[in-house]
C-alpha cells in the first residue's frame, strides 16, 4: 500500500521546469490554507462550467476534498483583476492513493486523478500535457502500479497511454411493459432518513466493493452529496427517497437511492434511480422490483449502470428495458507491469508473452506471464526467445490497460488492428484468461 506520504511527494522536476520557461509555475496547493485552497476550487468549478460555488458548497468541499493531493497551474505574468487574483490559478488537478478493484476479489493500488481543468485562456500551452505526465512520474516514483480517471472527452488521455477499461450503460424500462417475473424476496422493505442511510451506504458499498472489477473506495462528502447530505440541489434533494432491503434475519442487504418527478399529467411519473447497490441477489431483485411496480410510474431511468444489468431478465417483456446510452467511464493506464499484473487473477492457466510498446516508458518491455492453475499470476521481464506454448502479442500500453480488468476482448482489439499477433490464437488465448466472470463495472464518477 501507499503511503500518506503521497501528499507530500515533491512535484516533478520535468514538468515544472517546463511550465517555467512560459513563466507558469507548477505547485502544490496547502489545503489548510483556506485561501489558497478556496481559489483553486472555484476555479476548478469554472473550468468544467459550473457556478460560482457557494459559501455553503465551499465549506464542504474544504473539508471534505482535503485528503487529496492538490496541484494547480498559476501564470505570473497574467494581470490581475475584480475576477482574478495572485490566488487564482489557471489549471487544476487532485489526485489519490487507493483501492481499485480487481478480477479475483481483490484489490490493487491506483493512483486516482480528477479534477483536470485548464483555464480557456490558457489553452495550446502542454499545461495539460505538464500536468498529467507530472502525476504519472510521481506514480510510478512512489511505486504506484497504475493510474485510472473517468473522464469528461475521450479524446484526450490515449495520448498519456490511458484507455478505457470499463463502460457504463443508461438504462430506460417501461415501467408499464415490466411485469416483473423475477425470484419474490422475503424480506422487508423500509425508507430510510438520509442520515440513516449515509450510514448504511458506507457498510453496503464496503461489503461489495470487491464483487465487481473496476469499483473504487468511496469518500466521506461523495456519499454525503448521494444520500442528499450535502450539495446545491435543494430541488433534488427535497425529492430524494432512500430505500433499504433487510433479510429475513434482519439484516441490511441492499439499498436504492431514487426521485420521482412528474413527466406528464396523462402519462404519469418518471422515477430515476441514481444509486442501487445490493449485496445479495435476493435484495437485488427486491429493490428492483419495488422500483418498477410504483404506482402512477410509467418510467424507470437508471444511468451508470452495468450494461449487463440481470433485471432485463426479471421482467415479462425483455424490450422494455433499453440500453439508451452507453459509454467508456473508467480509463486505466499501466505504470507497473510486474506489479499490476500480479495484482489481479487470471480465468484460465497459461503462458502469455506480451511485447508492450509505452511512449513515456514506464511499461515498455517484453513480459513473460504465467498463470498458475489457481489463476495466480507471476510476470518477469522476457529476455531471449518466447516459450514454444506461450500465446505472443505485441500491443502498447493503452491495449495492455484496456485489457487489464477483464472486460474487454484482446480479440476484438485484434480485430481493430489495436494488437498484432505475432503467433496465430494467441488474443484468443488472452481472452481466457483475463476474462472477469464479472462485468467490470463502476458506479461513480470521481
Amino acid at each position: 500500500m501507499v503511503s500518506t506520504d503521497f501528499l507530500n511527494a515533491p512535484i516533478d522536476r520535468t514538468s515544472a521546469e517546463s511550465l517555467d520557461s512560459q513563466g507558469l509555475r507548477l505547485a502544490l496547493v496547502d489545503t489548510a490554507d483556506r485561501t489558497a485552497f478556496e481559489g483553486w476550487l472555484q476555479n476548478e468549478a469554472r473550468g468544467f462550467h459550473g457556478p460560482v460555488q457557494s459559501a455553503e458548497v465551499v465549506e464542504r468541499q474544504l473539508e471534505g476534498l482535503a485528503y487529496r493531493r492538490t496541484t494547480g497551474v498559476w501564470d505570473s505574468a497574467s494581470p490581475l483583476s475584480d475576477t482574478d487574483d495572485a490566488e487564482t490559478p489557471v489549471a487544476t488537478l487532485s489526485s489519490w492513493a487507493g483501492p481499485l478493484t480487481v478480477p479475483g476479489h481483490r484489490s490493487v493500488e491506483a493512483w486516482s486523478i480528477s479534477g483536470v481543468t485548464v483555464s480557456p485562456t490558457h489553452r495550446r500551452r502542454g499545461i495539460a500535457r505538464a500536468l498529467l505526465e507530472s502525476e504519472l512520474r510521481t506514480a510510478h516514483s512512489l511505486g504506484v502500479p497504475l493510474a485510472i480517471l473517468t473522464v469528461s472527452e475521450a479524446t484526450i488521455y490515449a495520448r498519456y497511454g490511458f484507455a478505457p477499461a470499463v463502460m457504463a450503460a443508461d438504462w430506460t424500462i417501461d415501467a408499464r411493459r415490466a411485469a416483473w417475473t423475477g425470484p419474490v424476496a422475503p424480506g422487508r422493505l423500509r425508507f430510510l432518513s438520509p442520515e440513516q442511510a449515509r450510514a448504511d451506504l458506507e457498510t453496503l458499498l464496503e461489503s461489495v466493493r470487491l464483487e465487481s472489477p473496476g469499483q473504487v473506495e468511496p469518500w466521506p462528502l461523495q456519499l454525503d452529496r448521494i444520500t442528499g447530505l450535502a450539495g446545491d440541489d435543494k430541488d433534488r434533494i427535497k425529492h430524494l427517497r432512500v430505500i433499504r432491503y433487510d433479510d429475513v434475519a434482519g439484516d441490511a442487504r441492499g439499498l436504492a437511492v431514487y426521485t420521482v418527478s412528474e413527466k406528464d399529467p396523462l402519462f404519469g411519473f418518471s422515477l430515476d434511480v441514481e444509486m442501487l447497490v445490493a449485496s445479495s441477489d435476493e435484495a437485488y431483485a427486491a429493490l428492483w422490483r419495488f422500483l418498477l411496480e410504483q404506482d402512477l410510474v410509467s418510467t424507470v431511468t437508471a444511468n451508470l449502470r452495468s450494461d449487463t444489468e440481470a433485471v432485463a431478465w426479471q421482467i415479462a417483456d425483455f424490450r422494455a428495458a433499453r440500453v439508451t446510452a452507453q459509454r467508456d467511464h473508467l480509463w486505466t493506464r499501466i505504470l507497473d507491469v510486474k506489479a499490476a499484473l500480479e495484482a489481479r487473477s487470471y480465468s484460465a492457466h497459461g503462458t502469455i508473452v506480451l511485447e508492450v510498446t509505452d511512449p513515456l516508458g514506464f511499461a515498455e518491455g517484453r513480459w513473460l506471464l504465467e498463470i498458475a492453475d489457481d489463476g495466480a499470476g507471476t510476470v518477469v521481464p522476457l529476455i531471449g526467445d518466447a516459450p514454444g506454448d506461450a500465446a505472443v502479442v505485441a500491443l502498447g500500453v493503452n491495449e495492455l490497460g484496456a485489457l487489464y480488468l477483464g472486460g474487454v476482448s484482446a480479440v476484438t482489439l485484434t480485430r481493430a488492428g489495436r494488437i498484432t499477433e505475432v503467433r496465430d490464437g494467441s488474443a484468443t488465448a488472452i481472452d481466457a484468461s483475463f476474462r472477469s466472470a464479472v462485468t467490470p463495472w463502476l458506479s461513480t464518477w470521481f
